[in-house]
């Protein structure tokens, strides 16, 4: 026989877990002391715990296998809530471990408790409240698959404290061994069939891409076909965006160059394709037709219903199609190329702007020259997102982390913490906003003890810039979205972090080169000019892509 809690951390060891995030509570005493034996699993303390829930999320991000965080019950399971719908819409592998009271004798009537399990049903993939030991190997199996299972989702299990302190016989339920399936043959040659024929085929790289590890395959496809491929925001990076066939990310919901060059397609090929994001095009009768390729059918609406679905694993099924397909002559790439030749232009005219505060298509210019092809970047929430899906190309998978799903505030740091935990030797950097930023300011110390090196990067404009955008673009008077700022180079150097301050266009390339070469945290005050962003954005591409 074993205690219960000892039983949970050896099923967690049996998964591969290296860490577990959290801030523990009372209720998590016993496995805490279990989890202290554990020669496999470090624990990871963190300040908040929606901190701990995006850093277990983003390690799931990266790895494909499941992050877990654990928290108390009541105030400590609620902070998890957007953690976990973070995960959940994103596609990240997360366990969420919460504590509770005794279930079978408590003493202490309703203080802080709450349905917590209810709470979490629609914002997971699977919910549930640990009522005996001896289910503990079966139902922590069963999480880690669902968690992991396309699509990858956030998953919890409540584990009062009566239960963790049980004695049981049961021992972990090993891993089975799986793999996805492959495409049926008939679906492949319906959808080469279809390419063949068209006029001016087009490739949409989706979230599930980025996901399954398909790159190589895309690129063997590309390279033989030569037809041009736009990514969404999660699609950043599949295929390396420095290649000629690139023609833009779906960064703006309409009216970009990369519109245009998918107006200009007849058939259209999406990899990959999550609902989540905002479209990058619409259907309609009579329009392109679209070729789905996924590992899931797909979900129909107004907007979007494919004529062929390929669906297995999406490598294999674009490794089938490359094998099948038979590169056309009379396919005409011509106008999808001129509008990513105007778009290039365009943002060639305005990244050399070096006025200080600093101007946001300098920034992105700034950034991609420092950063290395695998460095990592890991935005939060806010307009500059928008410039540097744009602007920014990513040259490998998930090395550009956008939140465009929740596209929760706060979660820069913690996603730049985890991914510099993961990748050790890789160049890392948080971007947020002021805003974002003081949301989960606090991990800056937990960043700090971990001796973790990162370099945090604050566009700072003392307001919530999105939003203001978004005020001037419907014509509102700007009102109630500014605010105050600590001295931001002080409030590092408090954490025992490094703080520097952006004064110059022409310092900022060289600073934030001097601190990704520094061993440690750093963060960078970087005043920034969101004048332009309302004739930029909403106007002037609009303006110039309607030309093309």
């Amino acid at each position: 026989m074993a205690k219960a809690s000892d039983v949970f951390v050896a099923c967690l060891e049996q998964e591969g877990v290296e860490y577990v995030f959290g801030v523990p509570g009372e209720e998590n005493l016993d496995f805490l002391d279990s989890l202290s034996r554990s020669k496999t699993i470090r624990l990871i303390l963190t300040r908040h715990e929606q901190g701990a829930g995006f850093m277990a999320a983003t390690y799931g991000r990266h790895t494909g296998k499941t992050g877990v965080c654990l928290s108390t019950l009541g105030p400590g399971a609620t902070n998890f809530v957007t953690a976990a719908a973070y995960a959940q819409l994103g596609g990240m592998p997360m366990m969420m471990i919460t504590g509770q009271k005794p279930i079978k004798k408590s003493k202490q009537g309703r203080f802080q408790i709450l349905d917590v399990v209810s709470m979490m049903g629609p914002i997971t993939k699977y919910t549930h409240q640990l009522a005996s030991a001896d289910n503990i190997p079966s139902r922590i199996r069963e999480a880690f698959r669902l968690a992991e299972e396309e699509k990858p989702g956030a998953v919890h299990l409540e584990f009062p404290e009566d239960i963790a302190d049980e004695q049981t016989d049961s021992t972990p339920v090993p891993r089975s061994m799986v793999r996805r399936p492959v495409p049926e043959i008939k679906a492949i040659r319906a959808a080469v069939k279809r390419l063949e024929a068209a006029k001016s085929p087009l490739l949409v790289i989706g979230a599930g891409a980025n996901r399954t590890l398909t790159g190589r395959m895309l690129l063997q496809f590309i390279e033989k076909t030569g037809i041009p491929f736009v990514s969404t925001q999660l699609g950043k990076g599949v295929v390396d965006e420095l290649n000629p066939r690139f023609v833009g990310c779906a960064a703006l919901s309409a009216g970009d160059f990369c519109h245009r060059a998918i107006e200009a397609a007849d058939v259209i090929i999406n990899v990959g394709h999550d609902v989540i994001e905002k479209p990058p095009f619409f259907m309609k009768s009579g329009g392109a037709e679209v070729i789905h390729v996924s590992s899931r059918t797909a979900e129909v609406d107004p907007v979007y219903f494919p004529q062929i679905e390929v669906i297995g694993d999406i490598a294999n099924s674009i490794w089938q199609m490359k094998e099948e397909i038979k590169p056309q002559g009379a396919w005409d790439f011509s106008k999808m190329l001129k509008a990513r030749a105007a778009e290039v232009a365009h943002t060639a005219s305005i990244e050399n702007d070096k006025r200080c505060p600093i101007y946001p298509p300098f920034l992105v210019k700034a950034v991609r020259e420092v950063m290395p092809a695998d460095g990592i970047i890991a935005l939060d929430n806010g307009v500059y997102k928008i410039w540097f899906a744009r602007n920014y190309p990513a040259h490998v998978s998930n090395t550009v982390l956008l939140d465009n799903a929740l596209a929760t505030m706060g979660a820069g740091l913690p996603s730049a913490m985890a991914s510099a935990m993961v990748y050790p030797k890789r160049k890392v950097m948080a971007i947020c906003g002021d805003g974002g930023f003081m949301m989960n300011s606090q991990e800056m110390e937990t960043a700090v003890r971990l001796k973790l090196n990162i370099t945090v990067v604050i566009l700072n404009d003392s307001s919530y810039g999105m939003i203001r955008w978004k005020q001037a673009n419907m014509g509102f008077q700007d009102w109630g979205l500014t605010y105050g700022n600590p001295d931001f180079v002080k409030y590092a150097e408090s954490y025992g972090a490094f703080g520097h301050r952006v004064t110059s266009a022409e310092g900022l390339g060289p600073l934030l080169k001097k601190c990704l070469d520094t061993p440690g945290v750093h963060l960078v005050d970087c005043p920034v000019d969101y004048s332009d962003n309302d004739r930029i954005l909403n106007k002037e591409i609009k303006q110039l892509s309607a030309k093309v």
